[in-house]
């Protein structure tokens, strides 16, 4: 087992794998990562789905026996995707039980094309939350504005939920009072809320990709001091809001009654620029409690050569909003710059999405 990454865990740190397939399940990969590197769970989106479906040869006896019942486009995808979430909640179910549910963990996402669609993002959410049918399982939905009422509305039936898509402090701020308002909703009906898990997922290396862009083309030597570093105090100051919200009697009563924190989860972790650090969203992210999910090649970056020195976020808070202050004197605009990034999120996962389509397509029709 990788010192660095056991370090990760016993730092607070719960190591997620930011990638699945059907060959990554049935060739023991995903129990050697288990083994060898402390996963404990599983994320996916669509980009990682058609990814996996267009080296689509462990999928081929599936999509011929679909090809054959006259199976469309999208009721295969459900299919193919939910089967893969399924099979993975089941090699975690041991991690599940033993982390009392806060581990275990396999992610789902509702379609990208319902982001902005508050009653059909429900509608689809209880639907696979139904098919895939394990407690283990935690259902994406978007944090746009049309999203937010959805997680109310999802938690409150007793769904666990990972809210992705999440940039900024103010929209974050939001998906901790939707969660908390279906934490309520559902203790009115009775549901027992220690079945209720989430994590809300605030996105790192796009948000330097972006500052970083913005702050090349002001080309001051002020600007160019500042970059490479946003991304991280944004997620510090998250965690710092964490703190807060969940220390506030509303979080505290609902905990005493049941409940489980919601809680961070550090998404978007493999590096965008080469000449940064490799493991940079990693070890200056450590914190007692959050999620980091990895693709791969941050993850065997970490076991190999990751420097995990305890926790480096909630002693940053001041350099943080000190970084703010100077981004914003040399003319940045943070809220514009997290709505860019949240509009392009949504775009590329739909991209995604119809790449899936695309690739499923042409796999039924070959199969005909």
């Amino acid at each position: 087992m990788s010192s660095s990454t056991a370090a990760l865990s016993a730092a607070g740190v719960s190591i997620w794998l930011d990638d699945l397939s059907r060959a990554r399940i049935t060739s023991g990969s995903l129990t050697e990562l288990i083994d060898d590197s402390n996963v404990v769970g599983v994320t996916t989106n669509p980009t990682i789905f058609a990814g996996a479906l267009s080296h689509g040869e462990s999928y081929a006896d599936q999509v011929a026996e679909l090809a054959k019942a006259g199976t469309g486009v999208d009721d295969a995808i459900f299919t193919i995707t939910t089967d893969d979430v399924r099979s993975a909640d089941d090699i975690f179910k041991p991690i599940f039980e033993s982390s009392r549910g806060f581990d275990g963990r396999v992610s789902i996402e509702v379609s990208p094309e319902l982001a902005h669609d508050t009653a059909n993002t429900i509608a689809q959410a209880r639907q696979l939350w139904k098919t895939v049918d394990r407690p283990n399982t935690l259902i994406k939905v978007p944090a746009t504005k049309e999203g937010l009422p959805a997680i109310t509305e999802i938690i409150g039936s007793g769904i666990s939920v990972n809210v992705t898509l999440i940039f900024s402090l103010e929209r974050y701020d939001a998906v901790i009072d939707a969660y908390l308002a279906g934490l309520e909703k559902a203790k009115e009906a009775g549901i027992d809320l220690s079945t209720i898990h989430s994590v809300a997922s605030f996105f790192v290396s796009r948000v330097d990709t972006e500052v970083d862009k913005r702050l090349s083309a002001i080309g001051t030597d002020e600007a160019a001091a500042l970059k490479s570093k946003a991304g991280l105090a944004n997620a510090r100051l998250a965690y710092e809001l964490y703190e807060k919200r969940f220390a506030e009697d509303r979080a505290k009563d609902l905990v005493a009654a049941g409940a489980n924190v919601q809680r961070p989860l550090w998404a978007s972790t493999g590096v965008k620029d080469p000449a940064l650090p490799d493991t940079l969203y990693v070890a200056g992210l450590v914190a007692a409690g959050v999620v980091n999910t990895m693709p791969e090649k941050t993850l065997t970056a970490t076991a190999d050569h990751g420097e995990i020195t305890g926790d480096t976020v909630t002693g940053g808070y001041a350099e943080a909003h000190k970084f703010f202050d100077d981004l914003a004197g040399v003319g940045v605009d943070f809220a514009d710059v997290t709505q860019v990034l949240e509009d392009e999120g949504v775009e590329k996962f739909i991209v995604s999405w119809h790449e899936l389509q695309a690739t499923v397509k042409t796999a039924l029709d070959a199969a005909k």
